[in-house]
């Protein structure tokens, strides 16, 4: 195969990430009001008992989404060890930690410089933890 017939192959985009949710409205309403994201698109698929959920800052087609994904006939999930977190870029890190505690969102970590990660010219990343309401991590990284 040709290095231009393997581009053809290859995945070239992420389209979105799955997460399982325990309850989907708190969980929208975390993502969409704690986090700004937008209701996309809704399925429900009662064959399977189940429902997506796409949430995102802009359309499915030149932006990668996150799926709720809500199985009605389970209400508990256990976290593995291997799945890490999702990254949101943000303008101003210490005013979204100081807005995430005023709406009683977790800050796991509050917000500050990597200390052990500085690129070359000198610059400290600055990063903060939240957490949405299943326990999933979200990582806050300051815009630079």
């Amino acid at each position: 195969m040709t290095n231009k017939n393997i581009k053809k192959v290859l995945p070239y985009r992420i389209l979105y990430t799955m997460i399982r949710v325990a309850d989907l409205d708190r969980s929208v309403a975390f993502y969409n009001k704690a986090l700004g994201m937008k209701e996309l698109r809704r399925e429900n698929f009662s064959e399977g008992r189940f429902s997506l959920v796409f949430m995102g800052y802009g359309d499915e087609a030149s932006n990668t989404v996150i799926e709720l994904t809500y199985n009605w006939d389970k209400d508990c999930y256990q976290h593995g060890t291997r799945y890490g977190h999702v990254a949101l870029e943000v303008s101003d890190i210490y005013a979204a930690c100081q807005r995430f505690q005023e709406i009683g969102v977790t800050v796991l970590r509050d917000p500050g410089p990597m200390t052990y990660a500085v690129d070359e010219t000198g610059h400290k990343e600055h990063i903060a933890f939240i957490e949405d309401p299943d326990g999933y991590k979200i990582e806050l990284i300051q815009a630079s």
